[in-house]
């Protein structure tokens, strides 16, 4: 038996009170639907009633209003939302009073309360998330793809496996197996040439629970999805059966690792959340950027150098985040490439997916470091056909080939290192915290995990 949708109309002053009195009607007369309130959102072109009393009188619902008439009163619809325990809320105003920013900002608020924000031509629902976690967790997810949420996830992974927390880690990602596939990186070994079997075998092995096992040497579990949605969901995923296995697998903290910009329908106690300071501005503070920066316990901002990002344009964002999600911690960071294996005094072909504008920088970085000789670069390792181009073009001049496990990581640059007979080293990419007054990142992530174990004891009494 369905049961009744309580549903908060948004009106406008821009329609006339009939006019808007009969959409309210059609919507009460629809089986399932019972229009509980009103909020007018503004504008007052077409209103012949002039007190509030008059709107409320003509409309025969409650109405509430906000303090100015010419702006939307965002937080009235969200204490309206809650005193009247909505089902949904469905928009019945139009420009000029609302565009496509405000909508958005509107959907954000309606969405993070758990309803869906409905329209004449839109629905947009609320992520998914089940329910099933039987330990501690937290989520790391992104405003995109390429800002480093597996790098993070690795870093993450090694430093609570450190602390002894005992974690696994739950990735899903658009290369993942058919069925969920459990990665011992904590018993076996792997090398170039392990993977190339794994790949031989028609194995995405550059898939991002690969790499978590091969940077934090912890049990992960790899997953898949297809499709993302502008709010985050996903078409398809195997990630439910894949956190069923981490409830039975040997760790007590489970990090569920999202996919570019979707975020994994589990269900955790905390948020990483990562947002890339290299993407165009709009994107994070319209849209659905807002909607993810705002699950956030930690903010990792990435990407936090020239010619990626200004300064100026790092501050502007880390203000934006703390305007609308002031209890966040965030942390301005830069990632550097690390060896996992000895490079000194070789010459060394580096394929990465970070861009040709930072290249000089992640050069200078690995030969002061490592004492190697870079004797070139690649930036398509998610380009087959330019990264193939590129390895032709140095591959005469390396010892090595030193490579960010990465989209074709391994059937194309593993693959032609080791039948040109180069070594083949993978690099991991360690998030550093930029100069400034930021909290130590290590220290805030472990300030997360510990949360996380707090919030799941009291939610299930352990």
């Amino acid at each position: 038996m369905k049961t009744i949708r309580k549903m908060v109309c948004l009106v406008d002053g821009e329609h006339y009170l009939p006019v808007t009195k009969s959409a309210l009607d059609m919507l009460d007369n629809l089986e399932h639907n019972e229009v509980v309130a009103v909020v007018f959102i503004g504008g007052t072109e077409k209103l012949r009633e002039t007190s509030e009393e008059g709107v409320i009188e003509k409309l025969g619902r409650p109405v509430h209003f906000g303090d100015n008439p010419h702006e939307i009163p965002y937080d009235i619809i969200g204490k309206v939302i809650e005193e009247y325990d909505a089902d949904v809320v469905m928009d019945l105003s139009d420009e000029p009073i609302v565009d496509y920013s405000k909508r958005f900002k509107i959907a954000t608020i309606v969405l993070d309360m758990g309803i869906p924000y409905e329209g004449p031509d839109f629905k947009f629902y609320p992520i998914s998330e089940h329910d099933i976690l039987k330990k501690p967790s937290f989520k790391i997810l992104g405003t995109g793809k390429r800002i480093g949420k597996t790098a993070v996830s690795a870093y993450a992974a090694r430093l609570i496996h450190k602390k002894e927390y005992n974690p696994c880690v739950v990735a899903m990602g658009r290369g993942g197996p058919e069925e969920p596939e459990i990665v011992h990186g904590d018993k076996i070994e792997i090398t170039p040439q392990y993977l190339m079997e794994q790949s031989d075998k028609g194995v995405h092995a550059a898939s991002d629970h690969w790499e978590d096992a091969l940077m934090s040497r912890i049990l992960t579990i790899g997953c898949r999805r297809c499709g993302g949605g502008m709010v985050g969901d996903v078409f398809i995923t195997n990630m439910k059966k894949g956190a069923q296995i981490a409830n039975e697998v040997d760790a007590d903290f489970i990090i569920i690792e999202g996919s570019g910009a979707a975020i994994p329908p589990i269900k955790t106690d905390k948020h990483v959340v990562l947002v890339g300071a290299n993407q165009p501005l709009i994107n994070i503070e319209n849209f659905f950027g807002p909607f993810r920066i705002k699950m956030a316990d930690l903010v990792v901002l990435t990407m936090c150098e020239e010619p990626m990002a200004s300064s100026n344009k790092v501050k502007r964002i880390i203000k934006f985040i703390k305007s609308i999600n002031p209890n966040a911690t965030v942390i301005p960071t830069v990632f550097r490439p690390k060896a996992l294996a000895d490079i000194t005094g070789k010459n060394v072909l580096f394929a990465t997916t970070a861009p040709d504008s930072i290249k000089d920088v992640l050069i200078e970085h690995l030969e002061s470091n490592y004492d190697c000789k870079i004797v070139g670069t690649t930036s398509h390792l998610s380009n087959r056909p330019l990264l193939q181009n590129d390895i032709e073009k140095y591959i005469d001049e390396a010892d090595v080939m030193l490579t960010e496990l990465k989209a074709a990581a391994v059937d194309v640059a593993t693959k032609d290192a080791l039948k040109a007979g180069l070594e083949v080293v993978y690099c991991d990419n360690i998030p550093l915290v930029i100069e400034g007054n930021y909290e130590s990142l290590p220290e805030a992530i472990i300030k997360v995990v510990d949360s996380a174990i707090t919030a799941f004891e009291t939610r299930t009494g352990a």
